[in-house]
């Protein structure tokens, strides 16, 4: 702090802390709070209070009966009686309306064998979206970082960052286009032979996790390339070159000089792609169109938005958020870098 006021002054210093706080209370910890608030708590419902209304109602019936047959002296009392049943069926069904507030962990037990696996089908497949980044992304990092001479890395930062101009929706749908039942992949099999589009007999590509672990890759390769980079930007290149003149094959140096530099990006970039996965609703919803079951962010969108069970989806995304939280701190323990290797 001291050193942002000897650089930026009071003023400035004291606008960049209150922007700072002012969105992570806005847009991080109140919203999460209120989430958290609201996955703690049921409405009370009770069945004996729609008894006791109809129970009412059937007395106020008869007396309203006895009220027409009454001689003169006795109908006001029976108007009386009926106008305070009356009063207590419209308290009766306010509290039927409005039902109590009980805090409870019944919203988290609540979960279905069903929504359970499709819990962990989504962690295991996040967990595998991001082995398979990383496998893919680390090589490109590498190339671009200490190999690839500064035109060639350019034209491969070109390469990655200009399809990211395009809308991630487009993007995504674009393998959609790639793998679909006609689309361009099982058209080029029809064409080789492969397959048989005027028979029906096409691939189902998008019957396949496979399908989504693609389109994830595709669409968040720039979080798992960039932390990459930027750590292997600083690896001195005569660490490298020091290595292959004492012998060490690629590999060797790969394990023992490169990946040790680049642990703080690796760690990074398998976070960031990890929890764009575990939450990602778009890729699973258009790539599979249901055909390969739910990922456990389409289940939350559910609870919310079509059964309107807004304290079980809230119980449900906060436990999805628990579970990032963990691994957050297990790539840490992997990796073992701290919070500061990671915010570089």
């Amino acid at each position: 702090m001291s050193a942002l006021v000897r650089t930026y002054g009071r003023t400035l210093t004291g606008t960049f802390v209150f922007l700072t706080a002012a969105w992570l209370l806005g847009m991080i910890v109140i919203p999460q709070l209120f989430m958290i608030e609201r996955s703690l708590w049921v409405r009370q419902e009770s069945t004996q209070l729609s008894l006791e209304i109809d129970r009412l109602y059937n007395e106020v019936s008869l007396l309203r009966f006895d009220a027409q047959s009454a001689a003169g002296a006795d109908k006001p009392a029976i108007e009386d009686k009926i106008s305070g049943i009356e009063e207590r069926i419209a308290e009766l069904e306010t509290q039927e309306k409005e039902p109590q507030k009980v805090y409870t962990l019944s919203n988290y037990s609540r979960m279905s064998g069903l929504h359970f696996r499709i819990f962990v089908r989504t962690i295991i497949y996040a967990a595998m979206v991001t082995v398979l980044a990383l496998v893919v992304c680390y090589p490109i990092a590498f190339a671009v970082a200490r190999v690839a001479t500064p035109q060639a890395a350019a034209f491969l930062m070109l390469g990655l960052i200009i399809p990211y101009a395009i809308n991630e929706l487009l993007r995504v749908y674009a393998w959609l286009m790639i793998l679909d039942y006609q689309g361009v992949l099982n058209t080029f099999l029809d064409w080789i032979g492969v397959t048989n589009l005027a028979a029906k007999q096409w691939i189902p590509f998008l019957e396949s996790p496979a399908a989504v672990f693609v389109a994830m890759v595709y669409t968040y390769i720039l979080f798992m390339v960039f932390p990459i980079y930027n750590t292997l930007e600083t690896l001195d290149r005569n660490q490298l070159e020091a290595a292959r003149d004492l012998g060490a094959p690629s590999w060797r140096i790969h394990w023992r000089v490169a990946i040790p530099h680049a642990k703080p990006g690796i760690a990074v970039g398998c976070i960031m792609t990890f929890m764009l996965s575990a939450g990602s609703y778009s890729v699973p919803q258009i790539m599979t169109r249901g055909t390969s079951g739910d990922w456990f962010s389409q289940t939350i969108y559910r609870q919310f938005f079509e059964s309107n069970n807004w304290n079980v989806g809230a119980a449900y995304a906060f436990t999805l958020l628990v579970v990032c939280i963990v691994f957050i701190f297990l790539m840490m323990l992997v990796f073992r870098v701290g919070v500061r290797d990671i915010a570089r």
